[in-house]
C-alpha cells in the first residue's frame, strides 16, 4: 500500500495552508487527504496488534482505533455548532461498513478465494445487535417529534437515557462475546507481526495526534467548501467524510477478506457499526452536552430508511454463514443508489 504513504505529502501542506489563510477549498482537500494514510497508518499499527490477538479482539482493535479518526472530526464539529454534519456522518459510518466495506470485502474476497465461510452464530448475534440499535436510533428519532412540540427538553432527556441504554447493552455485547463465545472462532491464518508492542504504541499515538490537528483544520473549513461548491452539509457528513475518516477500517477490513480471514473482515465490518450506533454516537450525546451544543438522537426520515436497509440486507447476507462476491456486488449496489439519493437531496430531509 506504498501508494497510500504518498498522500503524506498533504499533511505539511494543509497544516501550512491552514496558518496562512489560504483558499479554504484547497485547504478542506488537502487535510482530507493527508488523513486517509494517517488513519491508514493507524491501522496498520493496530493490526500488528491485532496479529497477537484473535479475530474478536483484533475486530475490536481495529473498530475502535479506525473509529479514532471519525470521532475527533465529530468532536470538533461539535464544538462549531455543526450537529447536523456530525449525525449525517453518524449515518454515514455505518452506511459505509455495513455496504461499502463488507460490500467490498465480500465481493473481492469472493472473486479470491470463492465461497467464503465464518461462524453463523456470531453473524446472527452481530445482526441483532445491529437491529437493536436501529431500533434504539428509531424510538427518539420519532418520539421526539411529538415531544419536541410541549417541552424541547424532554428531547434531550430521551436522548441522554436512550443513549444510558445503547451503552449499557453494547458493554454487554463485548462481555458475551470474549466470555460466553469462546472456542467458536473460525481458524485464520495470519502473518507474525513485525513490529513490537512498543512500536506499534507509539505510531498509534503519533498519527492519532496528527489525525486531530487535520481534524481541526478539516472541520473550520466547512462551510467555506459549502458555500463554494455547492453541495450540503447533510452529503458531505453522510459520504465523504466517513470515507474519510474511516479508510483505515476500510483497507484493513478488505485486505482481511482478501487473505480469506472473512472472521476478521466481518469483525471489523460489523463491530466498527456497532460501536459507532451503540457506543459513539451516545457517547457524542454527552460529549455535546459538556461542550455546550446538545445533540439528540433525533434523525431524520430519509436517515432512518437507509440505515434500516442496509442493517436488513447485511443481515441476510451474514446470516447462513457464508459468502460469495454477488452477495457482495450487492450490497455494493445498494450502497450506490443511497449515495446517489443523498447527492440529490437538496436539504437532508431536516
Amino acid at each position: 500500500m506504498k501508494y497510500v504513504t504518498v498522500l503524506l505529502m498533504f499533511v505539511p501542506v494543509s497544516i501550512v495552508g491552514s496558518l496562512l489563510h489560504g483558499d479554504q477549498r484547497l485547504v478542506f482537500f488537502s487535510s482530507a487527504l493527508g488523513i486517509i494514510p494517517l488513519a491508514w497508518i493507524l491501522g496498520e499499527a493496530t493490526e500488528e496488534l491485532a496479529a497477537r490477538t484473535g479475530p474478536r479482539v483484533g475486530g475490536l482493535l481495529n473498530a475502535t482505533l479506525g473509529n479514532a479518526a471519525e470521532l475527533i472530526i465529530t468532536v470538533f464539529a461539535i464544538r462549531e455548532g455543526l450537529l447536523e454534519l456530525v449525525k449525517a456522518s453518524i449515518t454515514g459510518s455505518i452506511l459505509g461498513n455495513l455496504l461499502l466495506v463488507l460490500g467490498l470485502s465480500v465481493f473481492l474476497g469472493g472473486l479470491r478465494n470463492g465461497t467464503q465461510r465464518f461462524v453463523r452464530s456470531e453473524a446472527g448475534l452481530n445482526a441483532t445487535m445491529m437491529t437493536l440499535a436501529i431500533i434504539a436510533l428509531i424510538i427518539p428519532s420519532i418520539f421526539g417529534h411529538a415531544i419536541e412540540v410541549k417541552d424541547h427538553m424532554g428531547v434531550e432527556w430521551l436522548s441522554l437515557g436512550v443513549a444510558v441504554v445503547m451503552m449499557g447493552i453494547y458493554i454487554l455485547s463485548l462481555v458475551y462475546s470474549f466470555v460466553s463465545a469462546r472456542g467458536e472462532e473460525v481458524s485464520e491464518g495470519h502473518a507474525e507481526p513485525a513490529w513490537s508492542p512498543r512500536k506499534a504504541a507509539l505510531v498509534l499515538v503519533v498519527a492519532a495526534v496528527f489525525v486531530a490537528w487535520l481534524s481541526e483544520i478539516l472541520v473550520s473549513a466547512v462551510e467555506p467548501v459549502i458555500a463554494s461548491l455547492g453541495i450540503t452539509e447533510f452529503f458531505l457528513g453522510v459520504i465523504i467524510i466517513p470515507l474519510v475518516g474511516n479508510v483505515a477500517e476500510h483497507l484493513v477490513a478488505v485486505q482481511a477478506a482478501w487473505k480469506n480471514r472473512m472472521e476478521l473482515s466481518l469483525a471489523i465490518s460489523f463491530g466498527s457499526s456497532m460501536q459507532i450506533a451503540l457506543f459513539v454516537a451516545p457517547l457524542l450525546v454527552f460529549v455535546s452536552l459538556a461542550m455546550g451544543h446538545p445533540l439528540t438522537l433525533s434523525f431524520n426520515q430519509f436517515e432512518l430508511l437507509a440505515l434500516g436497509a442496509a442493517v436488513g440486507i447485511a443481515g441476510l447476507i451474514s446470516l447462513d454463514g457464508e459468502s460469495n462476491w454477488l452477495e457482495g456486488a450487492q450490497l455494493l449496489a445498494v450502497y450506490a443508489i443511497v449515495a446517489l439519493a443523498f447527492f440529490f437531496l437538496p436539504t437532508g430531509g431536516a
